[in-house]
């Protein structure tokens, strides 16, 4: 028991605060709407699941699938993933502010819009997703590898990108604003002229682009 009852049931329930699940089988469930707030959700399969205007707050999450979930406009604020596997999932216009994932399975994975603004993906793999237009703003995204990732027009306001891996990454538009890109690995890293620009600033050099 974590923080409140333990919960048995086959079928998720529409909301629930301060509880938590163990071992359920959510497969393809449908969650739409559904209200979680301060839940423990141990080893819960939520594979090919369903969550639409759907909010989980600080909530926790250890181990269990959301593979081939779908989530459209939902949100998951200040959770912890830890080990919890993503394979195939997609998230359309959701919002994860505040939530860390550790040890997580995040690839292959898609991603269209959405805030996940000061999340916490330091050490993740995250080599070749699409993450374009997405609000990273304030993320830390120490240490995780980001190789031929797609960043175009994203937003890494405030990121930290401390020995991540940008090999290849596409990061023409994004706006880098208080970001160390010197930190970074850098090979093959396709910038556009602002980007190119704040790196050189960032060696030193005095730019005229007049």
């Amino acid at each position: 028991m974590v923080g409140g009852r333990l919960c048995a049931m086959s079928n998720p329930p529409a909301e629930a605060t301060d509880d938590h699940f163990r071992d359920e089988d959510w497969y393809a469930a449908d969650l739409t709407g559904a209200r979680f707030v301060d839940c423990v959700f141990s080893d819960v399969d939520l594979t090919e699941g369903t969550t639409s205007g759907a909010l989980f707050e600080r909530c926790t999450f250890h181990g269990g699938r959301f593979n081939a979930s779908t989530h459209i406009g939902s949100a998951f604020v200040g959770c912890d993933f830890r080990r919890t596997s993503f394979f195939d999932a997609t998230f359309e216009g959701c919002k994860l502010s505040g939530s860390e994932f550790s040890g997580c399975t995040l690839r292959p994975m898609k991603v269209t819009g959405g805030v996940w603004r000061g999340v916490s993906l330091r050490g993740a793999d995250l080599s070749r997703l699409d993450l374009a237009g997405l609000d990273l703003r304030d993320s830390d995204l120490s240490l995780a590898d980001l190789t031929d990732a797609v960043l175009r027009d994203a937003q890494l306001d405030g990121a930290t990108l401390e020995e991540t891996k940008l090999r290849g990454t596409d990061l023409r538009g994004a706006s880098l604003d208080r970001v160390d890109l010197s930190a970074a690995s850098l090979r093959g890293t396709r910038l556009d002229l602002a980007g190119a620009v704040l790196l050189a600033e960032l060696h030193g050099a005095e730019v005229d682009t007049v």
